[in-house]
């Protein structure tokens, strides 16, 4: 036993206080600057010239703007996240972009991809997966496959490319991008109805629920925010954010009985083939059809530490 551990106890707790004590006891002290590190919180202005691919916001109109205001500082403000989706949009866009492109879709709408999924593979609790946060049910009724085995949800390129099927089929419905856009989160249905049952022919007329009203001042304010990063206070360099590993395509149109087998013949690993191909949800693949599969591969090297030097 330790004859000294407590008095050593007390005299270092009597140390603290006298210290704590004498540190609070001068005014100057008890001024905000030395007790935080000049951190300051501003007002944002509100650019005036805001749309959605080309389709202006409305924002003479007091509740549109303050609505488009609570967006801004929100995603301003929560530093973290929006850097991380600086980071993930140099690695994704790429991909994005090009597809959009092909379908004649506005490239705003790969913000909606921002808002949906913050760039990333989740499940929402509803069930929707992927980038573009798609249901089973609508994934099907494109022509996904989707099963214990395969899930194309997860499929960044061809998920892109069920969006703009959407997106398209949406802006003939409703002649408006910025409603094709909100019917991706309510459903072309249910934006139909809205607007039948309200009597109005825009988004920014209608009363929705706080989700859907918000859904397009969110993927407006990440546009903004994203492509003028130095005006809300965003610093980085080039090499501070993600990218794309170079890649090459295989063709499987047999059964794979062990990925982990079939990633060493290609020099991998199991985790590094699962990154790239993250629609591959065993670590086998049945494929009794012998449907042609397009497996996505990093060029030789890539994950070695001679890449680094």
């Amino acid at each position: 036993m330790n004859v000294f551990k407590k008095p050593l106890f007390y005299f270092f707790s009597l140390l603290v206080a006298v210290s704590l004590s004498l540190a609070f006891s001068s005014d100057d002290n008890l001024k905000p600057s030395n007790l935080i590190f000049d951190y300051n919180v501003y007002a944002l202005p509100i650019p005036e010239n805001l749309n959605f691919s080309e389709e202006p916001l409305p924002l003479d109109l007091p509740d549109i703007r303050e609505r488009m205001d609570r967006e801004l500082l929100v995603n301003t403000y929560w530093q973290s996240n929006s850097l991380l989706l600086f980071k993930r949009a140099h690695k994704y866009f790429p991909i994005i972009e090009p597809i959009l492109e092909q379908y004649g879709i506005p490239d705003d709408f790969k913000y909606l991809a921002v808002i949906e999924s913050g760039l990333q593979n989740v499940t929402s609790p509803a069930g929707a997966k992927g980038f573009w946060q798609i249901m089973k049910s609508t994934g099907k009724e494109y022509g996904m496959e989707i099963n214990s085995n395969v899930d194309e949800r997860y499929h960044l390129k061809l998920s892109t490319h069920l969006a703009c099927q959407y997106f398209l089929k949406a802006k003939e419905k409703f002649g408006s991008w910025t409603l094709a856009a909100a019917s991706y989160n309510a459903g072309i249905s249910g934006i139909a109805s809205e607007l039948n049952r309200q009597s109005v022919s825009n988004y920014y007329d209608m009363l929705l629920g706080q989700e859907t009203g918000r859904y397009v001042f969110r993927i407006v304010a990440l546009k903004e925010i994203m492509k003028h990063p130095l005006n809300y206070g965003f610093n980085f360099k080039k090499e501070d954010l993600y990218s794309y590993s170079p890649t090459y395509e295989v063709e499987v149109d047999t059964a794979v009985s062990d990925f982990v087998e079939f990633a060493k013949n290609f020099g991998l690993n199991y985790k590094q083939l699962k990154l790239h191909n993250p629609w591959l949800r065993d670590d086998f693949l049945n494929n009794k059809s012998r449907k042609k599969y397009l497996i996505e591969l990093p060029k030789k090297n890539y994950y070695t530490l001679d890449k680094l030097d």
